[in-house]
């Protein structure tokens, strides 16, 4: 038996907070899962640590099924982002652990490749048309081969997923919402009317200026009711969209059937979602083409390669949630499950800071508009507690948005 000795919860924040669990059993194996929750990091910190770290001393590491279902089951309170963030954590350092004993990169374990790498998407985004045009050429330009599309609208002071646009790790391009200093949350104007007239405009151009062939999604945040997320695919069908994600809030996944009615732009949405029981209906009524959960806030490798199989038998294919507030952990992770499963869609990428890189040694690549994990033993990353201790944590919220009423709408 591979007996866990110990486990250590890591807070960091190299440009952006990270919660990071360390496993280490008897003979001295380490694995690492990533538990950050954006803006709730402390909060799975204090999960694992008052809760979950005592259950798992003296168990054998290579009983992963059987801890999760431990973990889940034992509880009695299930799911949710807190609790899912906590069992990924301690999945993946099992799968990790699992790994550098078989001497293995973790995607052999499960099958071994099924691809030569996974097809990556990256962010371009710009207040006008012509900052968009040039956000989108530095992307094309760092070798992505697939495009999230994100406009200013005219009048707004910010908008979603309109930020800092240089794809890489001097630059990165990263979200809204991710400054780790900031005490109470940024403020956003949201006007749904002006966005549903501009976006279409915006795409239209983008694909005038780069052709048909280049791949584009766009996310719409969850900002949309049925009728005007219906409304929004339909004005985009004639460019051909990758998928259009997020149209609607997903507490209510009988919304999509409105819209799966009223368009064929292909749909993606989930990265919110914690479980595979969340997607029943989403994935039995085929009203999504791509599911969307990161690893870190869905249980983890064994819980979203649940998922996957799931969504697998509807003809549903993966897009799984990669920004830079997922650890360089919880990505390699999801590049490992990305390489071996057969109906992988593409997955999203976010390049993470310099700072980031110095805390967290990877082995995954990106060459030529795909994503690899490595040859690494293990999930193929190396935590630096040294750096780590030099990046101490820092309070920060995502931004809210704010109707001009002055009414709270979905962020």
């Amino acid at each position: 038996m591979t007996i866990i000795k110990s486990a250590e919860v890591i807070v960091t924040s190299p440009g952006r907070n990270f919660v990071t669990l360390q496993i280490t059993t008897e003979d001295g194996t380490t694995g690492l899962g990533d538990a950050t929750l954006n803006g709730r990091e402390l909060a799975v910190a204090v999960y694992l640590a008052d809760h979950v770290i005592p259950l798992l001393k003296g168990r054998d590491a290579m009983n992963i099924e059987d801890t999760w279902q431990y973990l889940y089951r034992g509880a009695y309170w299930r799911r949710g982002p807190v609790t899912m963030a906590a069992i990924a954590a301690v999945d993946m350092a099992l799968w990790d652990i699992k790994a550098k004993v078989a001497e293995l990169p973790m995607y052999q374990l499960l099958g071994g490749q099924s691809r030569t790498g996974a097809l990556a998407y990256g962010h371009a985004s710009g207040r006008d048309t012509e900052e968009l045009h040039d956000s989108i050429r530095a992307n094309l330009e760092a070798g992505f081969k697939a495009i999230r599309v994100q406009s200013g609208i005219p009048g707004a002071d910010s908008v979603y997923g309109v930020h800092s646009n240089a794809p890489t790790a001097d630059a990165p391009a990263t979200p809204a919402g991710a400054r780790a200093s900031r005490v109470l949350p940024e403020v956003e104007t949201w006007d749904t009317r002006a966005y549903l007239r501009h976006v279409p405009t915006e795409i239209e151009s983008v694909r005038h200026e780069f052709g048909a062939e280049l791949p584009l999604l766009h996310d719409a945040h969850h900002r949309l009711t049925p009728r005007e997320a219906a409304q929004l695919g339909r004005s985009l069908e004639p460019f051909d969209l990758f998928w259009l994600e997020d149209v609607t809030p997903i507490e209510d996944p009988t919304a999509l059937r409105y819209v799966r009615e009223h368009t064929t732009t292909p749909l993606a949405i989930g990265e919110v979602l914690n479980s595979v029981h969340d997607y029943q209906t989403l994935v039995t009524e085929r009203l999504v083409d791509y599911v969307r959960s990161a690893v870190t806030h869905t249980g983890g490798i064994t819980h979203l390669k649940k998922l996957a199989d799931f969504a697998s038998i509807y003809g549903v294919r993966t897009g799984f949630h990669g920004p830079t507030d997922v650890s360089p952990v919880g990505q390699a992770a999801h590049l490992h499950l990305d390489l071996a499963l057969h109906n992988f869609g593409i997955q999203e990428y976010m390049i993470h800071s310099e700072a980031t890189a110095e805390v967290f040694e990877t082995s995954f690549r990106f060459e030529d508009g795909l994503l690899h994990p490595g040859e690494r033993i293990g999930l193929g990353v190396e935590i630096d507690r040294e750096a780590a201790r030099r990046h101490a944590y820092e309070p920060g919220y995502l931004p809210v948005a704010r109707l001009h009423d002055g009414s709270v709408h979905d962020w």
